[in-house]
This record gives C-alpha cells, sequence and structure tokens, in this order.
C-alpha cells in the first residue's frame, strides 16, 4: 500500500471518529436543533404572523390562544409575533457584539504574543486591569458615554469582552512564536505583519472558534441584560431584553409577557453552550 493511500485512510478514519463523536452526543444534537428552530423563526418572522408592532391585533393581555399563540400585550400587540421578531434583534446585535470582541480581542493578543518584551508587558497589565472589573459594569459605563441603542450596547459590550480574547489569544501566539515555522518565516525576511496573520492567525482558529461559539451566548445574555435595564432597544422596538422589562407590571396577572422573552434567551444560550462544549471537545488536541 502505498503512502498516499495510507494516509487517505487514516484520513477517512479521522472523519468518521469526529462525525461518530458529534452524534454520539444527545445534548448538541438537541441543542442544535433548537438553535436552528430558533434562527429559523426569526429570520422567517416578516413571514409568520401579523407585524410585532401591530397595536389592537387583538384584546389586551388576552390569554394564549388559536388566535394569539401566547396572548397579547398591554397593547393588544400580538405576544408571538413579538419573540419571534425580537430574536432578530437579540441574535443580530449578539452576532455583531462577538465579531467585534473577537476581532479587536484578536488582534491584540496576536501582537502581544508575538511583540513580547516591553510591549507584552505593558499590554498585559492593561488587559490584566480590564480583566479584574466586571464585564457588565464597564460596559454600562461605555453606554453612558455613547448614548442608549442597540449598536452602542454591541459596542460597548463588545469592548467589555475584548480583554477576554486577548489574554486567550496572545497565550496561545506566545506558544507558537517559538515553533519552526516561525523562525523559519524569520529568516526568510518574512515582514511582522505577514508571519502575524498569514502564520499564526491560522493556527490560533481553532481556538478562536471553541471560544467565540462558547461567547455567543454570553454576548446575547448581555446586550439583553443591557436592553433590559433600558440602555438597549427602545419602544416600539420587539427586543427579548426590552420585552423583559416591559412585562414587569403585568407579571402578576400576565405572566407569559415575561415568561416568552425568557424562555427564548434561555434556550438560545443553552443550545449554543451545548453546541459549544461540544466543539471544545472535539477541537481538544488531546482528543
Amino acid at each position: 500500500m502505498s503512502g498516499q493511500a495510507a494516509a487517505d485512510i487514516a484520513a477517512s478514519g479521522a472523519r468518521r471518529g469526529i462525525f461518530a463523536e458529534a452524534m454520539a452526543a444527545p445534548g448538541a444534537t438537541i441543542g442544535g436543533v433548537i438553535l436552528l428552530l430558533i434562527f429559523g423563526l426569526a429570520l422567517l418572522s416578516p413571514l409568520i404572523g401579523p407585524d410585532p408592532n401591530a397595536i389592537g391585533v387583538g384584546p389586551s393581555l388576552a390569554s394564549p390562544s388559536w388566535a394569539n399563540w401566547f396572548g397579547t400585550d398591554l397593547y393588544g400587540r400580538d405576544l408571538f409575533a413579538r419573540v419571534i421578531a425580537g430574536g432578530r434583534y437579540s441574535i443580530a446585535i449578539g452576532l455583531l457584539t462577538l465579531v467585534l470582541s473577537m476581532t479587536a480581542g484578536s488582534v491584540i493578543g496576536l501582537v502581544l504574543g508575538y511583540a513580547g518584551g516591553q510591549v507584552d508587558a505593558w499590554g498585559s497589565r492593561v488587559l490584566d486591569i480590564m480583566l479584574g472589573l466586571p464585564a457588565l459594569v464597564i460596559a454600562i459605563m461605555i453606554v453612558s458615554l455613547l448614548g442608549v441603542g442597540l449598536v452602542n450596547v454591541a459596542i460597548a459590550v463588545a469592548l467589555a469582552q475584548t480583554p477576554h480574547y486577548g489574554r486567550i489569544i496572545r497565550s496561545a501566539t506566545v506558544t507558537l512564536r517559538s515553533a519552526l515555522f516561525v523562525d523559519a518565516a524569520r529568516a526568510m525576511g518574512t515582514h511582522p505583519v505577514r508571519i502575524v496573520f498569514r502564520h499564526l492567525l491560522p493556527n490560533v482558529a481553532p481556538t478562536l472558534i471553541v471560544i467565540a461559539t462558547l461567547n455567543l451566548g454570553d454576548a446575547i445574555l448581555a446586550t439583553s441584560t443591557l436592553s433590559f435595564l433600558g440602555l438597549g432597544a427602545q419602544p416600539p422596538t420587539a427586543e427579548w431584553g426590552a420585552m423583559l422589562a416591559d412585562g414587569q407590571a403585568t407579571m402578576r396577572y400576565a405572566p407569559g409577557l415575561m415568561i416568552f422573552p425568557g424562555a427564548a434567551i434561555f434556550l438560545t444560550v443553552i443550545s449554543i453552550n451545548l453546541l459549544g462544549n461540544r466543539l471544545t471537545q472535539i477541537l481538544d488536541p488531546r482528543n
């Protein structure tokens, strides 16, 4: 048997092993199905049900029925339509937060880890100070400077989460900067910027994917929390955190106004965490 044939067989077996591992995890399978359902409903929300901001679709604070599956809110707006439409805002802002924090944190971590010396020492101290402060407090301070709004909330939460990415990517880069392929690139006169983004970044990408998957749920939860506090989505925008805040006044006699958006947040975050945990196990080099 040729070496190439043996390599192909080994690669095929490895792919089957990873696929079998993924399929053998019922928690990740259930999480994936729930997440696909939530994403699908959010994307198709304009085609499903009435306008989420339409007033008087049903009686005020109506109980769940065939006409209004989740009931209505204080203004007679269909709660089911608002919950699935709220997913578009909550998930989109969570993804925006993730992209911003992941990009900024990766650049900072790669630069600090590769540069070393005083640059790494001073940069790491700044990251340590920021990590010592509660991320939610940092986000609230930034929103107070930028002003309320979903985009400002995304920027604030991203800045608060950036040190977490920076610290992890910096540690991975420090481990890789003395690797033989990096030494070879330096010996060939490759520019440091090219070394960082052409050679180091692809090798820290698996770590980046894992922490990004795990932190997506945190991003959605953090942005919803700020909207709940009145710093994010403003009325009449249907967003899960803002809907929870609106439901407080009627919680005793219309609990559905808090139960349904709260359940949407819970299911989304727990599904992402189930998938993230499984992805961590599969991409762990020790496995």
